[in-house]
């Protein structure tokens, strides 16, 4: 395998912006038609109907998701989990803008001083359950 066809792959791990704005719409509902998707897109969103369906089609050319005909129409499911693809862009993030630390990623998110006491504490809950389960 050449260097390019590498880059083209991993470049195909993430989402465009328009992409995960219809990867979201599409997790919320579960399945849809392009019709479906595009009457979740926000009222700003003034975007063709081939369009739209230009976008699901690369979506499903990058495995994000897989379609199916329903009568005359194609409807469109996910194959990648939400949460999968947060993790995913996470590590992601991890790699490139923090070394591959994820003490450096925490630490930048909880020294944001518009972080309320609400979501710090919050944060430590799930830091405390997480060293319980694994010490067992």
């Amino acid at each position: 395998m050449d260097g390019t066809s590498m880059r083209e792959k991993k470049k195909s791990e993430l989402l465009t912006e328009v992409e995960l704005e219809f990867m979201t719409r599409l997790w919320a509902l579960g399945k849809g038609t392009v019709r479906d998707v595009m009457g979740q897109l926000s009222e700003g969103r003034n975007l063709a109907y081939t369009s739209a369906a230009t976008i699901l089609r690369i979506l499903e050319q990058k495995d994000f998701v897989t379609s199916h005909k329903e009568g005359k129409r194609l409807v469109y499911v996910p194959l990648l989990a939400k949460d999968a693809y947060q993790s995913r862009s996470l590590k992601n993030l991890s790699v490139k803008l923090f070394d591959d630390t994820p003490a450096s990623l925490v630490a930048r998110l909880v020294n944001d001083e518009e972080l309320t006491e609400e979501a710090l504490g919050q944060i430590r809950a799930l830091v405390d359950r997480r060293l319980k389960d694994d010490t067992r």
